[in-house]
């Protein structure tokens, strides 16, 4: 997969939400903390699965709830190395040395 700004920004964010005692994160609250839109964000998602780093489910539809149900998103045990590297290598290209702040 190209290694991308948008790629290092969701990389960062899911891992670390990946910390948080609730691992599971859906796509607003991602978009929300990595910065990038959703435009970018899913297709970037999509993607990420079809290495193997995601796993998806959706919520239950609880009754009372006046919205759709949510999708939510995990590391696999590879996301966590591979999104890992990633990032890792990004910190070291001249490239991503805007995004410095980001891998603090």
């Amino acid at each position: 997969m190209k290694v991308t700004h948008s790629l290092v920004l969701v990389a960062l964010a899911l891992l670390d939400m990946d910390r948080e005692d609730d691992s599971r994160v859906w796509g607003y609250a991602l978009s929300k903390r990595s910065g990038v839109r959703s435009g970018v964000l899913y297709p970037q998602l999509d993607r990420m699965m079809g290495e193997g780093w995601l796993e998806d489910h959706w919520e239950e539809h609880a009754e009372g709830k006046k919205r759709p149900p949510r999708r939510y998103y995990k590391l696999t045990d590879q996301g966590r190395r591979d999104l890992g590297a990633v990032v890792a290598r990004a910190e070291s290209q001249p490239r991503f040395q805007s995004m410095k702040e980001a891998f603090a």
